[in-house]
Formats: C-alpha cells, structure tokens, sequence
C-alpha cells in the first residue's frame, strides 16, 4: 500500500509543477497547429491528385502522422526527464526524503512509487499527444496506421526507459548532473542511429559496416533511439518499408531481440536505483 501512496503523493506533485502545466499548453497547441497543417496539406494534395488514388493519397497520410509521431516522441522523452530528473536528487539535496525514509516505508517503495507516479503521469501525457495525432489523422481521412497498438506500446516502453534511467541517475548523482546524463546518454543513441541509417545506404560495404556497427554499439549503451525505429517500422506503409526512400526509414530495422533488450535495460535500471538507493546515507 505504501508505494500506492507515494504513487499518488507523486503524482500529485507533479501534476502542480508549472512544468507539467507548459508542457501540456505547449503539448495541445502542437496539436493544434498540426491538425490545421493537415487539414490544409490534405486539401492541396486531394486537389493535386485527386482523392481517387488512394494509394498514393495513403503513402502521403502516413508520412505526415509519421512527422507528428517523430515529433510526439522528442516531446514525450524530454518530459520524462524533465519530470523526474529531481525526484530523487532534488528531495535529497533538500532533506525532503529524510522525512520519508524516517517513517515505516521501505527504501525500495519509495523509489517504486515514484516511478509508478510518474509513469502513471507520462502515460496519459503519451496517450494525448500519439493518440492526438493519430486520431486527427483518421478523423480527417479515415486512415489508420499499421499496428497502431504496437506503435503506441513501444513509444511507451520508451518513455518508461529514459524515466527508469532517470531515477536511476537521481540516486547517486546531483541533478544537474543527472540531467546531463540522460540527455547525454539520449544524444548518443540518437546520433548512432541515424549514423546506422545513413550508413545502410553507403555504396562502401565497408564504410557501411562500420556505420551500422557504431549504430548498433550506440542502441546497447542506450536503447532509446532504437526502439524508436522500430516503432517506425511497426507505423510506416508496407510499401514506404519495401522502399525505403522515406526519412523514417532504413534498410535495417531492430529486432525483437533489441526490444526484449530495452525491456531488460529498464529492469536493470529500476533495480540498479533500488540498490543503490538501499544503499546510500541519507
């Protein structure tokens, strides 16, 4: 029951931050101006072509909702640091956690309940933003995404992964420098795999090689940006996925293997913050 009660605590607390207030402002009025972006887009391109061909017209859809997810997924990243990167450090630094860990609740439902609490905060974060912008879409021309469900379940596995990576940071370092390590480590997956993607496309077997490999290093050290383009891969056309002449795609997509991998990555980050959590002196 105790790390229910720090789950709601935390939410709560979160959900007063003027953080969570801009995000959300900032978050609808993205939305909006992609709505309106659409709409108009569309009108140009049914003119243009007209609406009869439809696959074209579908090719066109999907590479505008993959724009806005590209977008939804920048977005939700930086909220979940952005929102825990002081949960823990923050409430140290400041003697708040004392009062919290001098009364009967274990160290490790402290540390649960704070990731329950903003996990619970980014879903519904998630679900506004992804499902805004698939549900203008299909409002707008009743289409609808490949495997949006799967899409929508990795945008989340990503979110709760840079979310455990952040906690885990905030147990043992201040939270400037937690910060930096999550963006940091955000940074570096993110270069890696678009040196991957480019590299897919090298004449140069060998320079190509050696571009997917430092692709591949960059999404163990951090798998983020992986997860990313898989999520691409499950959300694109069949058709764009065949060619892959779109700044979505690639030639190379991860596996399954690197998705059980993410999962693992944030246990072992959860469990590592746990640990050193237990550990540490307040």
């Amino acid at each position: 029951m105790s790390t229910f009660t720090i789950a709601r605590l935390t939410f709560y607390e979160a959900s007063r931050r003027k953080i969570l207030l801009a995000a959300l402002l900032l978050g609808v009025l993205f939305l909006i101006i992609y709505g309106l972006g659409f709409h108009y887009l569309m009108l140009d391109v049914e003119d243009s072509i007209g609406i009869r061909d439809r696959v074209q017209l579908n090719e066109i859809r999907n590479f505008l909702l993959m724009a806005g997810m590209f977008v939804v997924n920048f977005l939700t990243s930086v909220m979940a640091v952005l929102t825990s990167v002081d949960t823990v450090s923050g409430e140290i630094n400041s003697g708040t956690i004392q009062t919290l860990a001098a009364k009967p609740i274990r160290r490790w439902e402290l540390i649960s309940g704070k990731w329950l609490g903003f996990a619970v905060m980014l879903t519904l974060y998630l679900l506004l933003m992804a499902g805004g912008v698939m549900a203008i879409v299909y409002l707008r021309t009743g289409y609808s995404a490949p495997h949006p469900f799967r899409g929508l379940g990795l945008l989340w596995l990503n979110v709760l992964l840079l979310l455990s990576v952040s906690i885990f940071g905030g147990t043992f370092l201040s939270t400037l420098a937690n910060g930096v390590l999550v963006f940091g480590l955000y940074g570096i997956a993110f270069i890696g795999g678009w040196i991957e993607q480019i590299g897919s496309y090298m004449g140069k077997v060998s320079a190509g090689q050696v571009a997917i490999k430092i692709g591949i290093i960059t999404s163990l050290i951090m798998p983020s940006e992986a997860i990313w383009r898989r999520t691409v891969f499950e959300l694109q056309s069949p058709l764009v996925k065949a060619l892959g002449f779109s700044p979505f795609s690639a030639l190379y997509y991860p596996s399954t293997y690197m998705v059980l991998y993410a999962v693992l990555f944030l246990l072992a980050a959860f469990a590592m913050a746990v640990w050193l959590f237990s550990q540490r002196d307040l």
